[in-house]
């Protein structure tokens, strides 16, 4: 699975992790979050991570 990272600020979404404090759990892929989701640190939109 491929990692993305935030245009804005540089967080980098690891699938194997996940963003548990989201309700995202491990193993899931950035193309099967909703988009919905925000970035953890700044709250971007998911339309502002590019693959890493």
């Amino acid at each position: 699975m491929d990692e993305y990272i935030c245009t804005v600020c540089g967080y980098l979404y690891n699938p194997q992790l996940g963003d548990t404090d989201s309700g995202i759990l491990p193993n899931t892929s950035f193309t099967q979050i909703t988009d919905y989701w925000t970035c953890p640190k700044c709250e971007a939109v998911k339309s502002d991570f590019v693959k890493k």
